[in-house]
């Protein structure tokens, strides 16, 4: 842990970019049965049935010293998957001579 504070604390520099990366599984649901809508002093009622719509696996970046962030929605969160994003974020930073990434120890987080 304090290796990663030790990396955020350090100053901006374009040539050594500091990215922040986590994915997250997400579940697309649907109402099985339409919600009845909100009325002036009641509050909304949703029933507890849910139709699954599939899912999908959204991977997030960010880097904190500039606050820019990069988000891409994918069906599936493989090795591919992982990989493909990894490339569009290193094509954000052309002029960068390293990329430090803190991200968590995941399966698809391999040096290949």
């Amino acid at each position: 842990m304090e290796d990663v504070l030790d990396i955020y604390e350090q100053p901006y520099d374009p040539k050594h970019s500091v990215l922040c990366f986590d994915e997250r599984p997400c579940q697309l649901i649907g109402d099985a049965i339409v919600p009845i809508p909100i009325k002036p002093g009641s509050p909304k009622k949703e029933h507890y049935e849910y139709v699954r719509n599939g899912t999908c696996c959204i991977f997030m970046a960010f880097e904190p010293h500039k606050g820019k962030g990069f988000v891409r929605v994918k069906v599936r969160r493989t090795m591919v998957d992982y990989a493909d994003f990894m490339k569009m974020l290193a094509n954000q930073y052309p002029e960068a001579e390293a990329i430090r990434l803190v991200q968590d120890n995941l399966n698809t987080h391999t040096v290949g």
